[in-house]
């Protein structure tokens, strides 16, 4: 559980130092590469830290996603996000002929930009889908899913940006009277606006 928490922190701490770099440059730059309430889109790698249950099977998660930013009004965006994450299951458990667990989640939300133009918070839902159902003799191929995020957008250069987000994921279960999968997160994607 200790290193769960210390990747926790690690990643606050590598968000809250993003954030800052990302501040002075835009204090730095013209005031034309500042995030504007323009139309989005952003992908990038995504890794993450099984919790709970999920943590007892499998290591750690590594995938990617696109995501669609869409204004609607000041400082607040629809977000459309569809991506992949490939679970890879412990060494004891692979023995014993166990599989990965291959998600491909396709959620949508709102992002909002409560101070600024450089944090955000983020919460999206929508359905996670178990590629590999068949491996993993699992009772449904689909389940519900939900992501509350905090994250920065960090401007680089005029319409382009990094955008770097911290989540906790949580799915439902794949299994009749089995638990969530949930996972810590970090996304850091290129983002430019259209």
């Amino acid at each position: 559980m200790k290193t769960k928490h210390k990747v926790g922190v690690a990643a606050l701490a590598l968000l809250g130092f993003l954030a800052y770099a990302g501040k002075t440059k835009a204090q730095d730059a013209p005031k034309s590469s500042a995030p504007k309430q323009e139309f989005r889109l952003s992908v990038g790698p995504e890794v993450g830290v099984p919790v709970g249950n999920l943590s007892d099977v499998y290591n750690w998660n590594i995938g990617g996603s696109i995501q669609a930013d869409i204004p609607i009004v000041q400082s607040l965006y629809v977000t459309v996000n569809a991506g992949y994450n490939n679970f890879f299951i412990k060494d004891e458990f692979k023995k014993l002929g166990g599989h990965n667990m291959q998600l491909i989640p396709v959620k949508a939300g709102l992002k909002y930009f409560p101070v600024g133009n450089i944090f955000y918070v983020q919460g999206e839902a929508g359905v996670s889908f178990l590629a590999n159902k068949s491996d993993l003799q699992a009772n449904k191929s689909t389940a519900f899913v939900y992501a509350p995020q905090i994250g920065a957008l960090i401007p680089l250069a005029p319409k382009n940006y990094l955008d770097v987000g911290f989540r906790w994921e949580g799915t439902a279960s794949f299994y009749d009277g089995g638990t969530a999968a949930n996972f810590l997160g970090l996304r850091v994607a290129y983002s430019f606006g259209l």
